[in-house]
């Protein structure tokens, strides 16, 4: 019999739809699918092309290296040179600990090998390897320490990959790194016919596609840490801007170094009022006091906008500041020396005032009248003393509670008495009854128990101001001695104390006994040739333990190349700093940093005219382009 019915079996026409319907709804799933963009879209380079000893990643050349080679001791910090570099670069470590047994048991059979070849060597009457030798003694060593437990044992990948916009470029760059990591006897290799292996070894996956290792024992893998770039992190202190070398944020509190002092230099436009007002609003959030002297009118409105005390001191003004006020001092040492030290401190302020003092240009040397003689120096400390007995203010602490004199009873004493005094008056009369007369003749009416105090000095006439920041210095200080609080003093444009010999010695007095009375000093000027040119300049910047350089004139760059020992890359990058960049000093730390502000912040303090032209006419105002990138950084969506 043949095939039963011999007839095909018949297919359920339902069935058969929904199988048509299932293929056309793959077919549409795949298709979508397809379309959706997921994140390795994005983050995927447009290509990938690779040789055989470099690749190129959409616009980019990169080369991958693998160490083969080091010296027989790494000393700590090794790769600093490679991780502090300024060149776009990705390094991977792998680390792969190895049971001690196991390299016991190696050890053992190298040192047998080792024993048996200089053996040998000696038999035949060869001359002694000393390479051998050591490598006995290193062994020998190793073994011990392994043994105890001291050491253990690990074997170590080391892989980079360097990146260029061009050819031209990455030769210079892998020549530049195999150099840097020759000097240290550590020998490097491009990854030749292996660029994609180095590739996916040196990305962020844990995927050691090379596997080129080197035996190390603890001590040299410790030397191996990667995290060596400067930081100026701390747990306490304020944000002054990001780290350039590594990304990070500069938070530093100036009263944990040897003193709380600081200089700012920069050439004009460079942004050093904005960095120093900037520190100021943060310092006086963290409950810092903060004492300024405005000679350009420049912290007016964050002064107002923080509800601080302005003085304004001009002929004009009504405000008035008694140099012969003595500080209300607890301390009983200080209480006993509290005349002494204001008779010292008027000494130097009436040379000042009366022509007296040499006015040291720094460079220009030129003398604005006689010196005072020795006569006239002994007449005027007797007079200085009599003026304060007549107010019945004497040694004793008790009666520094009494109203002090003013440079008016000074002048009536120097006037009535005999030698000198007749003609030191004279020299005094402009200030009393002539064109500066009312200033500082008569008794102190400021008021400065505020958080923020600033003293304008813009008004005063060019002769004035040496004398009006002398006195304001004097008053600040006074106040300082009385309650050691927390206080920061900002001196602008210091240059125009630094040229007259007596007031640049009590700034700097200032400066080195200023951490007694938990103060910190911060001098800014853009006249660096001059500041550094003063014996004075120089003293005072040996006394302060933080510094920021900012953009630089060309012909300063070398002289502070020379003060603070930069490198040839910093010192070529001091001229060509954009606007809010600079090098942060503190202590035996420096760094590369970006001065990082808020809209708010910038608002306050900026000083570009057509930012303050743009926020009086009811404009938004976020700083320059610099300025805006950082904060685009620290503020996302602004």
């Amino acid at each position: 019999m043949g095939l039963l019915g011999g007839k095909k079996p018949q297919l359920d026409p339902v069935a058969m739809a929904q199988a048509q319907q299932m293929r056309e709804q793959q077919e549409v799933d795949a298709a979508f699918r397809k379309g959706i963009t997921a994140l390795r879209d994005f983050i995927a380079p447009s290509s990938f092309e690779i040789f055989s000893n470099y690749f190129q990643l959409g616009t980019r050349f990169a080369r991958t290296y693998y160490v083969y080679g080091y010296p027989r001791q790494l000393s700590t910090g090794w790769l600093s040179s490679m991780v502090n570099l300024d060149e776009v670069m990705d390094l991977s470590i792998y680390v792969y600990p190895v049971e001690s047994q196991v390299v016991l048991k190696n050890l053992q059979k190298k040192v047998a090998q080792l024993e048996a070849g200089i053996q040998l060597d000696s038999e035949k009457g060869r001359v002694r390897d000393p390479g051998k030798q050591s490598a006995i003694i290193d062994a020998e060593e190793m073994r011990d320490k392994l043994q105890v437990g001291e050491e253990r044992f690990f074997r170590l990948g080391l892989y980079f990959t360097v990146y260029a916009g061009s050819m031209d470029e990455l030769e210079f760059v892998s020549h530049k790194i195999e150099s840097i990591l020759g000097q240290q006897l550590v020998y490097s290799k491009p990854a030749t016919t292996q660029q994609e292996q180095g590739f996916n070894s040196t990305i962020p996956q844990f995927s050691d596609q090379l596997q080129i290792r080197r035996n190390m024992n603890t001590g040299a893998i410790s030397t191996s840490f990667p995290f060596t770039s400067a930081d100026l992190t701390q747990d306490n202190g304020i944000l002054y801007g990001i780290n350039m070398h590594n990304s990070g944020l500069v938070i530093f509190d100036r009263f944990t170094l040897e003193n709380g002092n600081a200089v700012v230099f920069a050439k004009s436009g460079a942004g050093k009022s904005f960095a120093v007002k900037l520190e100021a609003l943060r310092s006086m959030m963290m409950g810092t006091e903060i004492f300024i002297i405005d000679p350009e009118n420049e912290y007016q409105r964050m002064c107002e906008a923080v509800g601080g005390a302005y003085i304004r001191l001009s002929l004009s003004s009504q405000t008035r500041i008694n140099p012969f006020d003595l500080p209300q001092v607890i301390d009983t040492e200080e209480a006993d020396n509290a005349l002494r030290s204001n008779l010292i401190t008027l000494h130097g302020l009436l040379r000042l005032m009366m022509g007296g003092a040499q006015a040291q240009m720094m460079g220009g040397g030129a003398v604005m009248a006689p010196a005072m003689t020795p006569g006239e120096e002994a007449d005027l400390d007797a007079a200085l003393i009599e003026t304060y007995a007549k107010a019945g203010i004497t040694n004793d602490p008790l009666t520094h509670g009494s109203l002090p004199p003013t440079i008016n009873d000074l002048y009536e004493t120097l006037l009535h008495m005999g030698g000198s005094g007749p003609q030191l008056s004279q020299r005094l009369r402009k200030y009393t009854s002539g064109t500066f007369a009312g200033i500082f003749s008569q008794q102190s009416n400021v008021n400065i128990n505020n958080p923020m105090v600033v003293f304008n000095i813009r008004d005063l006439e060019d002769e004035l101001r040496p004398v009006a920041m002398f006195i304001v210095l004097n008053y600040i200080w006074n106040k300082t001695k009385a309650d050691r609080k927390r206080r920061i003093l900002i001196v602008d444009e210091a240059w125009q104390l630094m040229k007259y010999e007596d007031s640049a010695n009590f700034l700097f007095s200032l400066a080195k006994r200023a951490r007694k009375y938990n103060l910190g000093i911060t001098t800014i000027t853009q006249d660096v040739e001059d500041f550094m040119g003063s014996r004075m300049g120089r003293a005072i910047v040996a006394n302060s333990s933080m510094q920021l350089l900012l953009k630089q004139s060309t012909s300063a760059v070398d002289v502070l190349a020379d003060v603070f020992k930069l490198t040839s890359e910093e010192r070529k990058r001091l001229s060509q700093f954009p606007v809010g960049q600079g090098l942060f000093f503190a202590g035996q730390n420096h760094v590369h940093i970006q001065i990082a502000a808020s809209p708010t912040e910038t608002n306050l303090i900026t000083t570009n005219p057509q930012a303050i032209q743009q926020m009086q006419a009811g404009g938004q105002f976020y700083g320059d382009q610099g300025t805006i990138d950082v904060q685009n950084r620290l503020y996302p969506g602004v």
